[in-house]
């Protein structure tokens, strides 16, 4: 293994992390809301009366940060080395876990680390323990050379 020097960002991840911890703080602090993505996302398909607004607006800066950040810096291109219904696949297996974890690693590995919650910890180990599972099978299958 080694690294690709050409894409290693540590100035940018860390001010990234920063932020991401600075919105899940706020969410927190002012609105007793914890920032996990997919509670966002779906407490919009059952919303409550007034629940709407903050949902559609986090949201929205999520699709705007990428927009302000090429206003300073051009974005990385994306490289994606998977067919479509792979991806559709994943897609549909990241849903599928984000229910049975009860979250996805936005709303444990960070707002509920953050919180000290043994359920979190437990969620995130096993995300991650999930990810190199992956990584290593995918490897050994010749798909992740």
């Amino acid at each position: 293994m080694s690294i690709d020097w050409q894409a290693f960002t540590p100035w940018a991840s860390l001010i990234g992390g920063l932020l991401i911890g600075l919105a899940a703080a706020i969410l927190i602090v002012v609105d007793g809301r914890i920032a996990g993505i997919s509670g966002i996302l779906g407490g919009l398909f059952r919303p409550r009366p007034g629940d709407t607004g903050w949902r559609l607006a986090f949201l929205a800066g999520l699709l705007a940060a990428p927009l302000a950040w090429a206003a300073f810096a051009p974005l990385p291109l994306p490289r994606i080395d998977a067919g479509p219904m792979t991806l559709v696949a994943a897609g549909l297996l990241v849903g599928l876990g984000t229910r049975y974890g009860g979250g996805c690693t936005s709303g444990h590995g960070v707002c509920g680390l953050a919180r000290l919650s043994p359920r979190s910890l437990a969620a995130t180990i096993l995300f991650i323990a999930a990810g190199v599972a992956t990584v290593f099978i995918a490897r050994q299958l010749g798909a992740g050379s």
